[in-house]
C-alpha cells in the first residue's frame, strides 16, 4: 500500500509538450513583498517566460530552487527572459517568500484556485492542492519551448537557462 501512495504522489509526465500553446493566465503575485497582478500575455511581449511550479514556499527543496533562480536572474535577463514561480501558497506567505528566498529578484504567483497549475498539468499526483516541481520555458510566440518535471530542485535553473539560450539560435 505504501508503494501505491508513493507512486501516486509522483508527478505525472507533463501533458504540455514543446510546440503546444501555453495557457494564458493572470494571477495575484508579489515581487520583493510588493503585490501586483501578473499577466502572462504582457510578460510574453517582453520576451520568453520561465514558468516554474513548486509545491510549497519555505520547504527545503522550494527554498533551494527559489535561491537558485534568484542567483541566475542576471543570466535570464541577459537572454531577454523573465521568470515567475507559482504555488498554491497564500499571497501573505508569498510576500515573505519573495523577499527572503527569491531575494526580490523575480515574482511568485498565488494560484489559490489551482487553475493555472491544472492548465499546465502541474498538480502533484492526487495531492492536487500542491504543484509538482515542473518548469516550462514559454517562447515569445506563446508556445511551450521546453518542459522539465523533477521533484529534485537541482537542474531546473540550468536546464531552463539552456532552453532560453537555445531560443536565440
Amino acid at each position: 500500500i505504501a508503494a501505491f501512495f508513493l507512486a501516486s504522489a509522483a508527478p505525472a509526465l507533463a501533458a504540455l509538450k514543446p510546440g503546444d500553446k501555453a495557457p494564458d493566465f493572470t494571477l495575484p503575485a508579489t515581487l520583493g513583498g510588493k503585490e501586483f497582478t501578473f499577466h502572462m500575455a504582457q510578460a510574453l511581449k517582453k520576451g520568453p517566460v520561465v514558468v516554474y511550479f513548486y509545491p510549497a514556499a519555505f520547504t527545503k527543496g522550494c527554498s533551494i530552487e527559489a535561491r537558485d533562480f534568484a542567483q541566475a536572474m542576471p543570466q535570464y535577463q541577459a537572454r531577454g527572459a523573465s521568470v515567475i514561480g507559482i504555488s498554491n501558497d497564500s499571497i501573505a506567505t508569498l510576500n515573505k517568500f519573495s523577499v527572503s528566498e527569491c531575494q526580490g529578484k523575480f515574482p511568485v504567483g498565488a494560484d489559490n484556485d489551482r487553475k493555472v497549475m491544472k492548465s499546465y498539468d502541474a498538480s502533484l499526483g492526487f495531492l492536487t492542492n500542491m504543484a509538482s516541481r515542473t518548469s516550462y520555458v514559454v517562447s515569445q510566440d506563446g508556445r511551450i519551448a521546453f518542459v522539465h518535471s523533477d521533484m529534485d530542485p537541482e537542474g531546473h535553473v540550468g536546464k531552463t537557462l539552456k532552453a532560453v539560450s537555445d531560443l536565440k539560435r
